[in-house]
């Protein structure tokens, strides 16, 4: 029987994939076995078949046990194991949701609703690194991979707008914790009805430059603000979250001519869903019924919302989309700047289709290969 090794799964992406697995009854067929950087020894997770204690996640004896590995731990784990892990003459399947490997000659950048064809040929060649995409490119890929897939695509750009769970875990936490710094200055004023509005703006404004406003993991007030700068700089004036755009959108394609594809990664204060409002040029003028049909037949999560105020709050907005599978996608428009531009709106959950889904998926791709 197939032997798969869990590391990271106590972590905000891993606790997600679990909780997936569970629901899909997906730990069957093989025989899992989780390991643990910081608990050897402990119980393992409840996942609805016995498990063995926690087994050493740095220990490369153990893990050359493992026909599979699935790793949602970080790049930091990644870089430090998987060399040494391969000079021991392991040959195993990686499957990484961290991004150390994912622009590697020899990995694969999962996201099989968009790209089954390249991850079919991959398995059948004898690719063995299978890493989870960037989230907002993967998100986006989601929303508008047919209109690629038909050729329709000369460039795009995505202004984004990013959850605090793209941080991580410590920066949802302290996103709340600066709305909950911001709720307790203006109690008071918010309280009186008759209180100036400026004075409520002048309160919120002195709390959130206040020295102990709570900024130590996102690095500034976040809460009733926005931040034009995800992840480092580069040389050529982008962020890396922006180089990752055109790096990966063409990866994951497998384009043969690079399509263009950048804009400005910005945070806001959304706990866990991506928002995107894309400007797409075409390649030809077509019109808007079959933009729309091409983009709703290119999988089965993506979801058109009608271009009405009435939909647009209702179904295109990170409250309505926490938590959920569906992708959609509104405000879909030729632009007054000429009939072969479009612009849409789209969301998704970054943690499910930007993060764990495609781990899970191909997982259970790669056990179909082995006949697991």
């Amino acid at each position: 029987m197939v032997t798969v090794g869990f590391i990271g799964w106590r972590g905000m992406v891993g606790s997600v994939l679990l909780d997936r697995m569970r629901q899909e009854r997906d730990f069957n067929g093989f025989r899992p076995i989780f390991a643990s950087t910081s608990q050897v020894n402990a119980p393992g997770p409840n996942v609805g078949v016995e498990v063995p204690p926690l087994q050493d996640a740095f220990d490369i004896r153990v893990l050359l046990k493992f026909d599979i590995i699935v790793t949602c731990q970080g790049s930091g784990y990644t870089k430090k194991v998987y060399p040494l892990l391969k000079d021991a003459g392991w040959d195993g399947y990686w499957i990484d949701a961290a991004s150390a490997l994912r622009m590697d000659p020899d990995s694969v950048i999962v996201l099989d609703p968009v790209n089954r064809d390249v991850i079919d040929q991959a398995l059948s060649s004898g690719i063995k690194k299978y890493i989870g995409g960037n989230c907002t490119v993967s998100l986006m890929l989601m929303a508008v991979s047919g209109l690629f897939r038909e050729g329709l695509v000369a460039w795009l750009t995505s202004m984004t707008y990013q959850a605090a769970s793209g941080a991580g875990a410590k920066s949802m936490r302290e996103l709340v914790a600066q709305m909950g710094a911001i709720s307790s200055t203006t109690k008071n004023i918010l309280q009186d009805p008759n209180a100036p509005i400026l004075d409520l703006d002048d309160a919120v404004t002195t709390a959130m430059n206040s020295v102990v406003f709570p900024t130590d993991t996102i690095g500034a007030p976040l809460a009733g603000s926005a931040l034009p700068w995800i992840d480092s700089q580069l040389d050529s004036g982008q962020s890396r979250e922006e180089w990752k755009g055109y790096a990966e959108t063409n990866k994951i394609l497998e384009t043969g001519a690079p399509v263009p594809v950048d804009g400005i990664c910005v945070r806001i204060g959304s706990m866990r869903c991506h928002s995107q409002a894309l400007t797409i040029k075409l390649t030809r003028d077509v019109p808007i019924e079959e933009i729309e049909a091409i983009i709703s037949g290119a999988n089965d999560w993506v979801q058109i919302v009608p271009n009405t105020k009435e939909a647009s709050l209702d179904r295109l907005t990170p409250a309505a989309v926490t938590g959920k599978l569906t992708v959609p996608i509104g405000r879909i428009r030729k632009m007054t700047i000429g009939p072969e531009y479009l612009t849409a709106f789209t969301v998704g959950d970054q943690l499910l289709w930007g993060a764990a889904e495609p781990i899970r998926r191909i997982l259970k791709l790669v056990l179909d290969h082995l006949g697991g």
